[in-house]
């Protein structure tokens, strides 16, 4: 019989965030697999938890799942845990999570801490709709790609970073986003030091060219409202005439009326006053 793959959460802070069951799990499962087990066996040490550990990382994670599979496919129960967290989110469990769905075997996660859901409920961002970006790509080309991809993005975008890279981004962003979007950073979740500042990316940078960062951060920015969308949009037409804007739709094959009609979509404006404008434009 296969044995059963179970995703951890543990604690991002403050250790009573752990759940009974996984506590439980921890305990009666045959091997934990640990993204770094130095960090983890302080964790196990302190519920009193004598399962054996492995390790299960970025940098053997392809081999690493194959050998996990293996013991899993062999009746083994293994439990997977993040160095904090969710395992799976922003870490290499995604890749042993879907080697073990190719083998048949089953995947069952248990509940717990994720800082980007932290964060996030207590930003006072919007939290109907949100885009998870985790951290940033380092290689410069891909980072750029991302960064431009969310230009135009209206979901709340969540972005994690590290103290010394804090300054670095918060200017990539500013430089797209603008100096007055509003974002909330958030440091140190659950943990004593914990702290929420909603502020705009230029009264950010402000502060930290002052204030050295410290902690892990997560940064919840808010998305570009669909009025500001559509004013860019708008805009867009500014620099040619109106009847240069039914022409360039006349040219495409567009008869008169519904050229106007296109036209003044586009504006936001009425087909009457772009009528107006053409018939002004004419007796001129």
């Amino acid at each position: 019989m296969k044995g059963t793959l179970y995703l951890c959460a543990t604690p991002i802070g403050n250790l009573e965030d752990i759940t009974y069951r996984v506590l439980r799990t921890l305990k009666e499962v045959d091997l934990i697999a640990a993204e770094d087990t130095r960090n983890s066996i302080k964790l196990l040490n302190h519920f009193d938890i004598k399962t054996p550990m492995t390790s299960y990382h970025e940098f053997n994670k392809f081999e690493k799942a194959k050998v996990l599979v293996d013991k899993l496919y062999s009746g083994l129960n293994i439990a997977l845990i993040t160095d904090a967290g969710t395992p799976g989110i922003s870490d290499p469990g995604e890749e042993l999570v879907k080697q073990c769905h190719g083998a048949g075997i089953t995947v069952t996660s248990l509940p717990g801490a994720a800082a980007c859901v932290t964060a996030l409920t207590m930003s006072g961002q919007a939290t109907r709709r949100f885009v998870f970006e985790a951290f940033l790509p380092t290689d410069k080309k891909e980072r750029n790609f991302i960064i431009d991809a969310l230009r135009d993005e209206t979901r709340t975008i969540i972005i994690y970073e590290a103290p010394h890279r804090l300054i670095k981004t918060l200017h990539e962003l500013a430089d797209v986003f603008g100096q007055d979007r509003i974002l909330s950073i958030c440091k140190e979740l659950t943990k004593k030091h914990e702290n929420v500042m909603i502020t705009n990316f230029g009264a950010a940078l402000e502060y930290y060219q002052s204030n050295e960062p410290r902690g892990e951060y997560v940064l919840i920015i808010a998305g570009k409202s669909r009025e500001t969308l559509l004013k860019e949009s708008r805009q867009q037409w500014d620099s040619i005439s109106v009847a240069e804007h039914v022409g360039m739709y006349m040219d495409n094959g567009m008869d008169k009326k519904e050229a106007m009609k296109a036209a003044a979509k586009d504006r936001g404006i009425s087909k009457r006053d772009i009528y107006n404008e053409l018939l002004y434009n004419e007796e001129v």
